[in-house]
């Protein structure tokens, strides 16, 4: 079980690297993610222990200097967060879809951690930067009620930071849109 994850988001692909380095040097944190996204950002994702995640992100950031475009630390992530990373995760009936849009990969998965905590909803992709031109977006599925709910809360960080692209709330999405989403 994942105890703290922390990211680094990085304009400089070489930056990243060499900060992904220092990131597992300066703490005993593992790699989640390591890996080039659209545009030519690099983003770096630890897990550990939160002091560990924090000494690591730390170090990432120092390393990463001026070519930081974002970061964050989260204690107790909520245990949806990574699976809905790696995959499209949902099985469940979809009775509203929730998107939120940023141009920050770090602040959107933030995002998505405070949506799945908000509300009784269930993640279904987060999708980060590749492919997208280096933007990220979170869908998540529920009533009606507690998808409005998540996303205003999901939305929240990346309103703060100036990064939010768009919210969306799809009551009833038509069937047919589904099969590209799953």
């Amino acid at each position: 079980m994942l105890r703290a994850i922390g990211l680094v988001e990085f304009i400089s692909i070489a930056k990243g690297i060499e900060a992904a380095d220092a990131m597992l040097k300066a703490a005993d944190v593992e790699i989640l993610v390591s890996t080039p996204v659209c545009p030519g950002k690099y983003i770096v994702l630890v897990h550990g222990d939160v002091s560990a995640v924090e000494s690591s992100v730390d170090a990432g950031v120092r390393i990463g200097a001026t070519y930081v475009v974002d970061s964050f630390i989260l204690p107790n992530v909520h245990p949806a967060v990574y699976p809905s990373i790696t995959s499209t995760s949902i099985t469940a009936d979809i009775q509203a879809l929730g998107i939120l849009e940023s141009f920050s990969i770090a602040s959107m998965i933030v995002c998505a951690d405070a949506a799945l905590k908000a509300a009784d909803v269930d993640a279904i992709e987060l999708r980060l930067g590749t492919g997208v031109g280096g933007k990220s977006f979170f869908t998540l599925t529920g009533d009606v009620d507690a998808v409005k709910v998540a996303v205003e809360a999901g939305a929240r960080n990346a309103i703060e930071k100036g990064v939010l692209v768009e919210k969306v709330v799809i009551p009833s999405p038509s069937k047919k849109l589904l099969q590209y989403l799953l």
